[in-house]
């Protein structure tokens, strides 16, 4: 099956997907888990927008402001576009997952691998612009490592979706409060759409012709609005879930 994952990697659909995307968005030129030095650490750890992300005491931090807050999107699209290249080039995908399933979840690997390549060349760009080292304060690759989740099991796989996708609709919509440039809010905004469609999928997959796909466990019977939570909290919630290797903080995020 390597085959399938060089085939996924240079499929014209996601190359051209990408091209539009950043041609859309406007701003193509411009131990195991995670640690939390906490959104508490140097510096009394409040929020500031001056902080350039790059490598504090040992370890890489996303720093404040916009930067922050896309360096942070671009740790959480990482996850989701590795996840999802895993899922379709596994052994057993086309055995595990029927033909509608197979094609939401391809669908999705399309979408992630696009935001990923997206924020790399969004948070380039603005690196760039303001001649600051690109290599010095692009988050690096990060790595992955999915202890005791079979790629072959369904139930495991979009239980796993699940979570995942309902972490970044919250993660999106709590922190978009920080972003101070509308372009950058704007381009949030319309992935946010798209991952709460993933995250509808999803789970109508899980639990077909059923009300899950807006549950009441994610959207407020009261405001009609989606969770949102402070990337303190996604952070901590990503870092459960024992899949990145890295170790990184977010000192100047709230």
């Amino acid at each position: 099956m390597k085959n399938q994952v060089t085939v996924h990697e240079v499929n014209p659909a996601v190359l051209k997907g990408r091209r539009d995307f950043l041609k859309i968005s406007g701003l193509a030129i411009a131990g195991t888990g995670l640690l939390l030095a906490g959104c508490s650490s140097d510096d009394d750890g409040t929020p500031d927008s001056q902080q350039l992300p790059g490598i504090r005491n040992g370890k890489f931090d996303f720093g404040g402001g916009d930067l922050g807050v896309l360096t942070y999107a671009y740790a959480l699209e990482q996850l989701e576009a590795d996840f999802y290249t895993k899922v379709v080039n596994a052994t057993g995908f086309t055995s595990t997952f029927n033909a509608t399933e197979q094609q939401v979840l391809t669908d999705l690997y399309r979408h992630e691998v696009i935001h990923r390549e997206f924020f790399r060349t969004a948070i380039t760009g603005a690196l760039n612009s303001m001649g600051e080292d690109v290599d010095a304060r692009l988050l690096p690759d990060l790595t992955f490592q999915y202890t005791g989740l079979n790629f072959s099991s369904r139930d495991q796989v979009l239980a796993t979706s699940k979570a995942l996708e309902d972490t970044g609709v919250a993660a999106y919509n709590g922190a978009g409060y920080i972003i101070a440039n509308p372009d950058y809010l704007l381009i949030a905004g319309k992935i946010v759409s798209v991952e709460a469609r993933h995250a509808s999928a999803i789970r109508s997959l899980i639990n077909p012709n059923s009300k899950d796909f807006a549950g009441d466990d994610i959207v407020s019977n009261t405001t009609g609005l989606d969770q949102a939570r402070k990337p303190s909290v996604i952070l901590g919630e990503v870092a459960s879930l024992n899949i990145i290797q890295n170790e990184f903080t977010a000192m100047y995020l709230p």
